[in-house]
């Protein structure tokens, strides 16, 4: 298990091919699934200290994108497989 911080737009002290996989830490959130659309996108599901779960998506190391809010994972990954994400 890695632990990782963001400063809002990026992962710090992270290498730019290294990845956050399940069960690390993000921001003092585990890491409950991953999912990946384009060579360089890859979303990341993570549970919120409310219980609530929310999903960053990096572009490389870059956060391009983050969502927080949804009750269960399965609300989660369906709105990334929509592309309400």
């Amino acid at each position: 298990m890695s632990v990782y911080i963001s400063d809002g737009k990026k992962l710090i002290d992270i290498e730019y091919d290294d990845i956050p996989t399940i069960n690390d830490m993000v921001d003092g959130m585990r890491v409950l699934s991953t999912d990946k659309r384009a060579e360089d996108e890859n979303a990341l599901f993570m549970l919120e200290s409310n219980g609530n779960i929310c999903c960053y998506i990096l572009d490389e190391i870059f956060i391009i994108g983050k969502v927080d809010g949804f009750e269960n994972l399965v609300d989660a990954i369906k709105a990334w497989n929509n592309n309400e994400i």
